[in-house]
């Protein structure tokens, strides 16, 4: 098989749930624990960190694996989705898998993914541990795809597990309040590995309490322990911080340069303290080149991501309603004469809490993804005028993005985003 070859047969005899939604979701990890068996239990031979949380956990792994990389470790680290290339899902000290290991690994197991059938995830996730423990990382950073409990990675025995903040997201398959979400996240939590909860939620707490009691799992609420405050932009640009942890102030320059990174900030500090504790070698010098460099050492795309200035082009893969809402509050930090949003979304969730939170002074160009889950351009702009938001339709993203250029001047603010998978689609990422 060629590697065209192989991604071809991924994408369309793997059941794919970024591309068609709930009918690839699996309900128990059986699948999981028959792949890893089947490649002699990979994920038992690495050491690891599981990242879980609605909004966040993909910029907190990218981080964690940054500041171990500086501390001159060989790490790992699995994410989803991808945006540009599916070997960006699994990274060795920021490089991704080569494509010849993905054909050798779908090659050598074909027949049984024939029998077994898995899903997308479930293969992705096998390849992954197993491409960590053929290369012998020293650590591999996971992040958990949606969920916790019953999600692909959760066959792991990390160091430390690592919460963010719990918002409304895939409530269909996680529950429609917030402590049933915690739940599902609070499904990573094993026994006697500690837990670092990022954000301190009233109605989240006591779920974890629970489930870190009973697990007898030491438990961090982080940002009682790591206080955050943004105090601007260092002279390079990026976003600098002030951290108290009990009597030392410390500061840290960040290169992802979203304001949310502020809730993040305090679970990554935390979730590294605890891997000092258990031995680690991870000095303050490491932290801090690691946090100025986490767009460097992994190649982080889609957070916060300016495209152009002259007018001001952001793109941000922010898609539920806790992330809309930073977004939003970033964007009104900039002077700017008219804001054009180039939005698109997915629709097999309910865009009307979305929808409603929308500036309805902005001009909006209504766009979709190239995928099945992607929201008709022209019935988002429908569900839009229902909350006054006025525009046209352009379903290419990158016309879509083109013609607000043309629109734009100079002292004006287009964004793009609204999904995953529309910011996936530009061109200049």
């Amino acid at each position: 098989m060629t590697y065209q070859e192989t991604l071809d047969y991924l994408f369309n005899a793997l059941p794919m749930f970024q591309r068609i939604g709930a009918a690839a979701f699996k309900k128990d990890l059986g699948n999981t624990y028959a792949f890893c068996a089947h490649l002699d239990n990979p994920q038992d031979k690495i050491k690891t960190v599981h990242v879980a949380g609605t909004n966040g956990k993909g910029s907190t792994s990218h981080a964690i694996c940054s500041v171990l990389m500086e501390a001159g470790y060989k790490v790992g680290l699995y994410t989803s989705p991808h945006l540009k290339s599916f070997t960006e899902r699994i990274k060795i000290n920021g490089k991704d898998i080569p494509e010849q290991d993905v054909v050798d690994f779908v090659e050598k197991n074909l027949g049984f993914m024939e029998d077994l059938r898995p899903s997308f995830f479930e293969m992705t996730v096998a390849m992954a541990f197993w491409f960590f423990a053929k290369e012998e990382v020293d650590i591999a950073v996971i992040e958990v795809g949606m969920g916790g409990r019953l999600d692909s990675t959760n066959v792991i025995v990390p160091e430390v597990s690592v919460i963010t903040n719990i918002g409304f997201d895939h409530v269909q398959f996680l529950g429609d309040t917030l402590p049933k979400i915690a739940g599902e996240k609070a499904g990573i939590i094993k026994p006697h590995v500690p837990v670092v909860i990022s954000t301190k939620q009233e109605e989240t707490t006591a779920v974890f309490l629970d489930k870190a009691e009973k697990s007898q799992s030491p438990i961090s609420f982080a940002e009682e322990n790591y206080p955050v405050k943004n105090i601007g932009k260092s002279e390079t640009g990026k976003n600098l911080y002030k951290i108290q942890n009990g009597s030392k102030i410390l500061f840290y320059e960040l290169d992802l340069l979203g304001n949310y990174q502020a809730k993040n900030l305090p679970g990554i500090l935390n979730a590294i303290q605890v891997l000092k504790e258990k031995g680690w070698q991870i000095s303050e010098e490491n932290i801090a080149k690691g946090l100025s460099k986490v767009q460097k050492n992994t190649g982080l795309k889609g957070r916060w991501q300016i495209l152009g200035e002259s007018p001001w082009v952001v793109c941000d893969t922010g898609h539920n309603e806790d992330g809309i809402k930073y977004i939003l509050e970033q964007i009104r930090e900039y002077p700017f004469n008219q804001l054009y949003m180039v939005i698109g979304m997915v629709n097999d969730k309910d865009v009307t809490k979305i929808l409603s939170m929308l500036p309805n002074k902005a001009y909006y160009i209504f766009c979709q993804a190239n995928i099945p889950r992607a929201m008709d351009a022209f019935d988002l702009e429908k569900r839009a005028k229902e909350f006054e938001l006025e525009g046209e339709v352009i379903q290419d993203v990158n016309e879509a993005l083109e013609t607000a250029k043309k629109k734009a001047d100079k002292e004006d603010f287009i964004f793009v985003g609204g999904s995953t998978f529309v910011v996936a689609e530009i061109n200049e990422l």
